[in-house]
């Protein structure tokens, strides 16, 4: 299969910081299961969050990738870590960050299976390659009409796939998140048919602007953003951002996505930010931006039109939602 990818035209190599080797992998995924645990707090409401002292200790050496980043300004810290979906843990936006605190993140293992050269359940020591990780400014947008900016740091996803080596017959990529009802209490909640599933077509998975995040804002992933591992699609609503990874299966067909098999009339496999078409309940055609009052516009495909239209050409963007 011969994948095709634009890069924005307008960048210049002198915005682009030279390569410093990742370091202190081990010291991350300590720091990690630290923040995990609940080290930190803010005292007025004990929700779970790192403290400054513990910042960008573990990432320095990351290097900076300026080609696809935004220029926007990044939305606060407390936001991006207190205001989150992730039903696992709570429907509540502020559900996550009180408990996800029961989840242990180190160890942490995935099972890699399907149309792979290299099936196998791998550490993620093992499955993230540090001298590929990158910081990158990505916007991101919701399905329920909010959005914020995210420092985000992690691995192009490409790179995984490369080394686990899909075979001729890999047409998607399927992820399912870690079901354990004591780690994760709102799993005891049947909102959703767990485990989470979420899936890419591998040309989509293959795309440079794809991520595999295992940190924000210069340190490791605090639990209610999906530790240890999630992913970071730029250009689709939020809702195929799945956290907390324990398994990646490389298929050759249209994996059911689990909002899709919910709710098939409100949310499609593809989920690309598309402001022609609105939600049944809400539209899509502005925004919020968190820690803003004003809407914005919304951006076609987020506003990375220019990288992955190409991926799309000739699809009825109307059927294919």
């Amino acid at each position: 299969m011969l994948f095709k990818f634009l890069k924005a035209s307008d960048v210049k190599s002198s915005e682009i910081t030279p390569e410093r080797l990742y370091h202190g992998r081990r010291d991350f995924m300590a720091d990690a299961a630290r923040i995990g645990a609940g080290v930190a707090a803010t005292a007025a409401v004990g929700i779970a969050v790192p403290k400054a002292a513990a910042q960008s200790a573990a990432l320095q050496g990351v290097r900076k990738i300026s080609a696809y980043d935004t220029d926007e300004r990044p939305t606060p810290f407390k936001a991006v870590t207190t205001y989150n979906n992730f039903y696992e843990f709570g429907t509540g936006k502020d559900d996550p960050a009180k408990n996800a605190h029961t989840l242990i993140t180190d160890p942490w293992s995935v099972k890699v299976d399907g149309h792979v050269d290299k099936p196998g359940t791998y550490s993620l020591d093992d499955l993230i390659s540090p001298h590929t990780m990158e910081e990158r400014l990505y916007r991101m947008r919701c399905v329920e009409a909010w959005s914020m900016v995210i420092p985000w740091v992690g691995v192009p996803l490409k790179d995984i796939i490369t080394r686990l080596g899909p075979t001729s017959k890999a047409k998607y990529i399927r992820f399912e998140t870690l079901e354990d009802h004591k780690q994760m209490p709102g799993q005891r909640r049947r909102v959703i048919n767990w485990p989470y599933v979420e899936g890419l077509r591998l040309d989509e998975a293959m795309h440079p602007l794809t991520l595999m995040a295992v940190g924000l804002y210069g340190q490791s992933l605090p639990n209610q953003n999906g530790a240890p591992l999630r992913l970071v699609v730029p250009w689709k609503y939020g809702f195929k951002g799945i956290k907390s990874i324990v398994r990646i299966s490389f298929t050759d067909r249209m994996p059911r996505n689990s909002w899709n098999e919910l709710a098939p009339n409100e949310y499609g496999f593809y989920a690309n930010v598309n402001p022609e078409i609105d939600h049944p309940r809400w539209s899509q055609a502005n925004e919020r931006r968190i820690g803003e009052f004003r809407r914005r516009k919304t951006l076609m495909f987020n506003g990375y039109g220019e990288e992955v239209a190409h991926l799309y050409a000739g699809m009825n963007l109307k059927k294919f939602y």
